[in-house]
């Protein structure tokens, strides 16, 4: 009798069925509703991957939320701490990043973002970190030195030494003083996005320079080891 009943409305089962799935998904943020997201600029959900990624982990690192590795990928870790950053601030709790949540985490939300996207190229979200980089390390710095910091970020993506990401480059633990003291995240401004540009476009005033440093406040002994090959304003462009 079962059988005959599935026979007969075999298409209206699966047809609540598949509902039913993708109603849980959506729920769930597995899945993501175009017609309450559509007006999203920034939206970050499970399976994403990209520079902005690596600034939520970053963030939700800092505050206690994230315990995993900032390496770019969206994975249950890190919709789990987006979860609890939502619930104790009061926002919306589905672990998806749309506007509303990346400006709670203190992020800059450019006009348009291709965040969640992984391909080849680089993409204006990739400029867009690389200026904000450029702007927290060498605001200030003559407009040469600040396409010079773009530089050594590049030749370092270039380098095996280094992760190939722009953004791998950047959030690598450690390695820049303005991602460590939250200066990066401040709106780049428009000498910093065309500084990112040109290093993008492979200008490197820097003479192919890994390292950078200022002397006046360098305190590692380990940067003063490293061949100087180029000064500009008051950084040191080393190998």
């Amino acid at each position: 009798m079962f059988l005959k009943f599935l026979k007969k409305y075999k298409f209206i089962v699966i047809g609540a069925f598949s509902a039913a799935l993708i109603s849980g998904l959506l729920y769930s943020g597995y899945l993501i509703n175009p017609f309450r997201y559509g007006m999203e600029t920034i939206l970050l959900k499970w399976g994403s991957s990209g520079d902005y990624v690596y600034v939520v982990q970053d963030k939700l690192k800092r505050w206690g939320y994230y315990k995993g590795n900032i390496d770019g990928i969206y994975g249950t870790e890190t919709r789990q701490a987006v979860l609890d950053f939502q619930r104790k601030n009061g926002l919306r709790a589905d672990g998806i990043v749309g506007d509303e949540t990346a400006r709670a985490l203190g992020m800059n939300v450019p006009p348009e973002s291709s965040a969640s996207s992984g391909g080849g190229g680089v993409r204006s979200n990739e400029v867009y970190t690389l200026a904000q980089c450029i702007h927290g390390e060498a605001r200030g710095e003559p407009y040469i030195g600040q396409v010079a910091v773009g530089g050594v970020i590049m030749n370092r993506v270039r380098s095996p030494l280094f992760p190939n990401t722009i953004a791998g480059v950047i959030f690598q633990p450690g390695a820049f003083t303005a991602v460590d003291d939250g200066q990066m995240f401040q709106p780049p401004g428009d000498t910093a996005m065309k500084a990112a540009q040109d290093a993008i476009n492979g200008w490197d005033p820097s003479g192919g320079a890994l390292y950078y440093y200022n002397p006046a406040k360098a305190t590692s002994s380990w940067i003063w080891s490293r061949p100087v090959i180029k000064v500009i304003g008051k950084h040191y462009f080393a190998r």
